[in-house]
C-alpha cells in the first residue's frame, strides 16, 4: 500500500487550552495509539490534504523531528458547521499484526450484462480488509466480466491475496440490475412474440 508522509511536532500540553490554541494556530492535534503509550503531536491542516480528501486508501509515515512512526488513519472528527479537521487519531502498526482497514473497490472487465443495457451498481465502494502491513492493498478488484443482466457478486468470488475480507459472505459488492429501458425493451419483444403466435393461429 502506498504511504504519505506527514511532518509535525509533539505536543507537550494536551488540554482543551492548549488544544485550542493549536487550532488557533492553523495547525491539527493529532494522537497515535497502539504504542506502549499515546503520542500526542501537531502538524499543519494542509498536511492532511492528500490523506483526507481522497478516496484512496494509504499507511501514514509520521515524522516527529527524528522520532518516525508508521500508522493507519483509524478516526477523524470534522467542526460540524465548517467541515474543518478538528482532530485525528492514528494506530501505530507493527509488522508483525494484523491490522484492519477500509480499501476502495477497483472494478475491472466488461459484463456482458451491461452490454446488453442493464446498469452496474456498485453496492460497495470500500471493503475491510485484515492483513500485514505489508500485505494491505492499495485496492480490492472487483471483476464483472462473468456478471449477466441481473447477476450480483459477492465478497465470496473476489480475489485475495494475503490478505481477508472482513464481511458476511452474502455481502454484494455489485450488481447488474435491468434498466428501465432494456425492461421496457423486453416487453415489448414479449408483446410481438405473442401477436405473431395469435396471427399464426
Amino acid at each position: 500500500m502506498k504511504s504519505i508522509t506527514i511532518k509535525g511536532s509533539e505536543r507537550e500540553s494536551v488540554g482543551k487550552v492548549a488544544t485550542k490554541a493549536v487550532r488557533n494556530a492553523g495547525m491539527v492535534p493529532c494522537v497515535i495509539y497502539g504504542g506502549s503509550q499515546p503520542v500526542h503531536f501537531q502538524a499543519e491542516i494542509k498536511a492532511f490534504k492528500s490523506l483526507v480528501y481522497t478516496p484512496n486508501a494509504h499507511t501514514v509515515a509520521i515524522d516527529l523531528g527524528g522520532k518516525k512512526f508508521d500508522a493507519i488513519l483509524q478516526d477523524i472528527q470534522f467542526h460540524p458547521v465548517s467541515d474543518a479537521i478538528l482532530h485525528i487519531d492514528f494506530f501505530q502498526l507493527s509488522d508483525d499484526k494484523e491490522i484492519v482497514m477500509e480499501v476502495p473497490v477497483t472494478i475491472v472487465g466488461t459484463s456482458p450484462g451491461v452490454l446488453l443495457g442493464g446498469v452496474l451498481n456498485l453496492n460497495q465502494r470500500r471493503l475491510k480488509v485484515k492483513a500485514l502491513p505489508k500485505n494491505l492493498p492499495d485496492f480490492v478488484e472487483a471483476n464483472i466480466s462473468e456478471l449477466q443482466m441481473g447477476n450480483k457478486l459477492y465478497v465470496t468470488k473476489l480475489q485475495t491475496n494475503n490478505f481477508k475480507l472482513m464481511h458476511p459472505d452474502n455481502t454484494v459488492v455489485c450488481q447488474v440490475k435491468i434498466s428501465r429501458a432494456a425492461m421496457k425493451a423486453a416487453q415489448e419483444a414479449a408483446k410481438a412474440e405473442k401477436g405473431g403466435a395469435k396471427k399464426k393461429k
